[in-house]
């Protein structure tokens, strides 16, 4: 018999729908079993968010930087910048927008406390070092390599590498559902989840618009450098945006995005370039749902949301996005370091995050997908002038 397949996605529905329905008659002793696992899981990630930063980070910035000419600095600030500007739209239209749609409530964590819901023992697990020390050795060990001539080390950091790859899609996202399940069925049993599903509701509604907004800006900016219709060429991207709404994966959608991207009238060496960098380092939609639900749980948590704090942020997540892993849910796992150590979160409020960001995974990989177009148009433009 054919092995039926069930994608992430529709698992953490299923994990919060089923959290929700029996959260309402499930007993304190079950619902314990259930904080008990999130404790344990949590340290766990905890444990892993420094070697999941080391392990992609290092490896990402060896690859950029080892590449040559003036092609990949311009496309790498043009992606970056790309990124950063979605990444300030979105904390600006949060911040006008959210206050109003959202009631402060009680930090997460005191959710479990409220009830009493205790696990029946913990485990410690330390992390080897703080996520700070990760990025910083991280960014060393990637330039480094970058300009090494001998091939071991580098061999070693992608053994590495892929040990974290796999850690990610054989450990962390098969036990994430069940993860997700823990933290709704406790926050049902605590009568807190009815508020956390209209922030959910409110948030993926914005977060829409402003894809849309984004791809339309994007194509607009692009035509300006081609002198065409930005309408019609952002139109025949849409089988790439349609296509990555099915997959998830920005690199699985390069066949589709590199061949509409031809018919815009992109060289087929400018575009076998640009689109499959981009497909790594371009993450605008990504970095947009992640501003934006950090954003919108921190108000709901009664937490300051100054400026200040979100453009550190914001800088530093256009960075750790280079180093998402091609999997589903992989850009969020890549940033759950820096929205522990810079914004403050903590397991329930992470554990959100990764269930808001996989409910809209595949709208933020058509977005990324189809602003490789956008981009592939302006270095094509570029590149265009300098030959001649």
């Amino acid at each position: 018999m054919k092995k039926i397949h069930i994608g992430l996605l529709p698992r953490i529905i299923i994990a919060i729908l089923l959290g929700i329905a029996v959260g309402h008659f499930f007993p304190a002793s079950l619902v314990r079993i259930f904080v008990t696992f999130n404790g344990i899981f949590s340290e766990f990630l905890n444990f892993s968010i420094p070697l999941i930063i080391l392990g992609l980070v290092t490896v990402a910035i060896a690859d950029i930087g080892k590449g040559a000419g003036k092609m990949l600095l311009v496309t790498a600030l043009i992606a970056y910048g790309a990124t950063l500007f979605s990444g300030f739209l979105s904390y600006f239209t949060g911040a006008t927008l959210f206050p109003s749609l959202i009631e402060p409530g009680r930090p997460l964590e005191e959710i479990s406390e409220a009830q009493g819901i205790l696990p029946f023992f913990s485990i410690s697990i330390p992390p080897l070092m703080n996520v700070m020390t990760s990025l910083i050795l991280a960014f060393t060990l990637g330039l480094g390599l970058a300009t090494l001539h001998s091939d071991s080390l580098k061999n070693a950091a992608r053994d590495f590498q892929e040990i974290i790859v796999r850690m990610i899609s054989a450990v962390i996202l098969p036990l994430l559902p069940l993860y997700i399940f823990g933290i709704f069925l406790n926050m049902t049993h605590s009568g807190q989840v009815f508020s956390i599903l209209m922030v959910f509701i409110k948030i993926i509604g914005v977060i829409f618009v402003l894809h849309v907004f984004l791809l339309i800006f994007q194509y607009c900016i692009a035509a300006l450098f081609v002198q065409r219709n930005p309408f019609k060429l952002l139109t025949r991207m849409l089988p790439a945006y349609f296509t990555a709404l099915g997959t998830q994966s920005s690199a699985a959608t390069i066949p589709v995005t590199l061949e509409q991207t031809k018919k815009n009238g992109v060289s087929a060496d400018i575009a076998g370039f640009v689109i499959p960098l981009c497909a790594t380092i371009h993450l605008s939609g990504s970095t947009l749902k992640i501003v934006a639900c950090a954003l919108a749980l921190m108000i709901m948590q009664g937490m300051p949301f100054d400026f200040s704090l979100f453009s550190g942020f914001i800088f530093m997540l256009g960075i750790t996005m280079i180093a998402a892993p091609g999997v589903p849910g992989g850009a969020i796992m890549a940033s759950l370091g820096i929205l522990q150590s810079m914004l403050g979160f903590d397991e329930s409020a992470q554990a959100l995050m990764i269930a808001l960001y996989i409910a809209m995974d595949s709208f933020g990989t058509a977005c990324n997908v189809t602003g490789d177009g956008a981009i592939a148009l302006i270095i094509d433009k570029i590149m265009g002038k300098e030959k001649k």
